[in-house]
């Protein structure tokens, strides 16, 4: 059974990875990682992939968990616009663990200006993205993990809209030496079209003739875009150094449908289970890449008689955007 879930997942990269759109995606978000743990360690994460956050990265990794678990994600992104992630992970024992997830891009709302009023109409228009998930995962052997995940992606701006669905899979496998491969195939699906109100305009099918009806209702034809598809691979391990302290390392390896591939690579340093120091680089490799180095830090409390509140931050730079911050809070109910 698992070698057959193996080769198809195999064979499955090998025929899309053929497909070349360079530049030429919709749903640009769907590429905007999740998660402040993650995002320090350079994004490596599709091997690690052990908490909420895998949700994005690898849905094969919330099996990982053992207890209902949530996730919540913040980072003003970049022009003025913000950017969340929130999860929530129910293991159900011997039949898996299923999760949700919730992602999304906002700004405020702007005014419209046409040629004839550049100051505004005096209407204001709004621009969202929104991907909401729901995924499922179980061991199939007690060293081997496959999961799925089934996403409605949705892009509206002003009267407009694109909409339509989209899978992530993922596979978690853990050698008798502790290291953990990963592999993940995300946003898996249709194209996006454009449609609303906005694409209403006047008509005239032939200006040659005189008196005829010149304001006949069309609609403009507006082109369908694929999807952003990233394929990652990655390994990852971690080494105790001494009693109460532990580093975990993990590399990635990501091809795109939209532009070249590309390495990431993290650390992550654990002191008794309470601080966290992080750091990683992505993009490795891309020439002109914006993103870079990374880092950040992560404090576990446990709640007496209450909880388990991890808290991370992440800083991220981005060449000529400056630097990204971003803020997790992770609940272990």
């Amino acid at each position: 059974m698992m070698k057959k879930i193996l080769y198809t997942v195999t064979l499955t990269i090998g025929l899309l990875s053929a497909q070349t759109n360079v530049a030429t995606t919709s749903a640009a978000f769907l590429e905007i990682g999740a998660g402040a743990r993650s995002l320090s360690m350079g994004s490596a994460f599709v091997a690690l992939a052990d908490d909420v956050s895998a949700l994005y990265w690898n849905p094969a990794g919330i099996v990982e968990l053992d207890q209902v678990s949530t996730h919540v994600y913040h980072s003003p992104w970049l022009v003025e616009t913000n950017y969340y992630h929130g999860g929530a992970v129910i293991p159900m024992g011997n039949l898996g663990s299923i999760g949700i997830s919730y992602s999304g891009v906002t700004m405020d709302e702007m005014e419209v200006r046409t040629v004839t009023y550049p100051d505004g109409t005096g209407e204001k228009f709004g621009v969202s993205d929104v991907a909401m998930g729901l995924a499922y995962s179980k061991r199939l052997t007690d060293r081997f993990a496959f999961g799925v995940q089934v996403k409605f992606v949705q892009e509206k701006i002003w009267h407009m809209h694109a909409k339509g669905l989209s899978i992530d899979i993922g596979s978690l496998f853990t050698t008798s030496g502790g290291m953990r491969i990963g592999m993940s195939v995300s946003n898996f699906g249709g194209k996006l079209k454009m449609d609303g109100i906005n694409t209403l305009v006047d008509y005239d099918p032939d200006e040659t003739i005189y008196g005829n009806n010149d304001r006949i209702d069309a609609f403009l034809n507006s082109a369908k875009w694929p999807l952003p598809l990233l394929f990652r691979f990655g390994v990852s391990k971690s080494y105790d150094i001494t009693l109460g302290q532990k580093i975990t390392i993990a590399v990635d390896g990501i091809h795109p449908n939209n532009n070249v591939e590309y390495v990431n690579a993290g650390v992550e340093y654990n002191l008794n289970d309470i601080m966290f120091l992080r750091a990683g680089q992505s993009h490795g490799f891309m020439d002109d890449a914006e993103q870079g180095l990374s880092f950040g830090f992560g404090l576990n409390y446990q709640i007496p008689r209450g909880p388990k509140i991890r808290v991370d931050y992440v800083q991220t730079d981005f060449g000529i955007f400056d630097s990204i911050k971003g803020y997790s809070i992770n609940f272990f109910l």
